[in-house]
């Protein structure tokens, strides 16, 4: 489920924005990439453990230093990988406010894209549930067509996705409505 949150500002906010939702990729989408790092960590210490037993040359001295080499280099590329997957993942974030819908997405270390939303572009809002383990858990994502140049906007493996369909669906009525009250008004003045 979304975070409901109150007390959490992030640096493109808008002063009197309100954010009603803070969205993070489901929890099963990183232990995907986490269980793919733990079987190749435990195959590096199994090779580790057991290779010197059926090639003894390994066992050797020269051959231990390097073997030890090749090992350590393995297990920094295998800790890496974690590293980035979880950076990714943590900083992969969705704000859902009563004005848009901000999109912050890390990729790698040193690039961050931020797309933002307003909601009186939104034309369309999907949620898509594909597979078994996502139907049970209740992940999928979330697509929003809209009017402007990125005709959709794509929230990956979300959780509750009907929740956040409805939630954007709610507050995209009542931007248009709001709209509408404010053109009535500067008709009426005039």
């Amino acid at each position: 489920m979304p975070q409901e949150i109150s007390n959490c500002r992030f640096r493109e906010q808008h002063e009197n924005e309100e954010i009603f939702a803070v969205i993070h990729r489901h929890w099963f989408n990183i232990l995907t990439h986490f269980l793919i790092i733990l079987l190749f960590s435990l195959l590096l210490i199994a090779s580790f453990l057991f290779l010197p037993f059926f090639f003894p040359e390994i066992a050797a001295t020269e051959n231990a230093r390097f073997f030890v080499f090749i090992e350590s280099t393995f297990f920094i590329f295998i800790w890496l990988f974690g590293f980035l997957t979880w950076i990714d993942y943590y900083f992969d974030v969705w704000f859902i406010t009563n004005e848009r819908i901000v999109n912050i997405e890390q990729k790698g270390l040193f690039v961050r894209q931020i797309s933002e939303l307003d909601f009186s572009r939104v034309q369309d809002v999907t949620a898509t549930v594909e597979g078994v383990i996502p139907t049970v858990l209740n992940f999928g994502d979330v697509h929003v067509q809209t009017a402007g140049e990125k005709e959709r906007f794509v929230f990956r493996q979300v959780p509750d996705p009907s929740r956040v369909k409805d939630t954007i669906m709610r507050l995209s009525k009542n931007s248009a409505s709001e709209g509408l009250r404010k053109a009535v008004e500067t008709i009426e003045r005039r």
